[in-house]
């Protein structure tokens, strides 16, 4: 895959998904390298890569071993081939799950311990303001219930998940919320 050989519709996408990165914190060529690689119907090597999107070869690099540790891409060999081939995670579903997953492990798990620390120390220190206590008691209570639902919908096989999904609207008129 080339440059030329990328239809306008893949170079759409391509760039869109760069410009999405940037609005989730990733770097733009990561999410390009990503984008490519979802799109490739088969592993392509760093080479192939750099050509593809233009950019250099030492940026690709950066973006694979980032990616890889999100765990969104792999390394897989290629029969008669030397060099490092890489693939994406092919199954959307599977992806997000895994991107959830990650943003769970760096965001939200440091932020669970940052509360749980800090409502501890606020509890314990009788001067600290109440009105202080009480909103980091709240938000600790959202964090640790926002953390077991996903802890539970994570459990869930993939085809119940899509189906709890997709049932939106249903579950939200039979909780009389719709």
């Amino acid at each position: 895959m080339s440059e030329k050989q990328l239809s306008a519709v893949q170079q759409k996408f391509i760039l869109h998904w760069g410009s999405m990165g940037t609005q989730w914190g990733i770097n733009r060529t990561v999410a390009q390298v990503h984008a490519l690689l979802y799109l490739s119907p088969k592993p392509l090597n760093a080479e192939e890569i750099a050509d593809t999107l233009g950019v250099a070869r030492s940026n690709v690099s950066n973006s694979l071993n980032e990616l890889q540790g999100w765990r969104i891409i792999r390394n897989v060999p290629v029969f008669g081939d030397r060099r490092d081939h890489f693939e994406s995670l092919k199954d959307v579903w599977e992806l997000f799950r895994v991107v959830l997953d990650e943003r769970k492990k760096r965001e939200i798990d440091p932020t669970l311990a940052l509360l749980r620390e800090c409502t501890v120390e606020a509890q314990a220190d009788k001067k600290e303001d109440p009105y202080t206590r009480e909103k980091l008691q709240e938000m600790l209570s959202f964090f640790e219930t926002m953390s077991t639902w996903y802890q539970q919908m994570r459990g869930f096989p993939q085809q119940a998940l899509i189906k709890f999904v997709k049932a939106g609207d249903k579950l939200m008129r039979l909780a009389g919320l719709g």
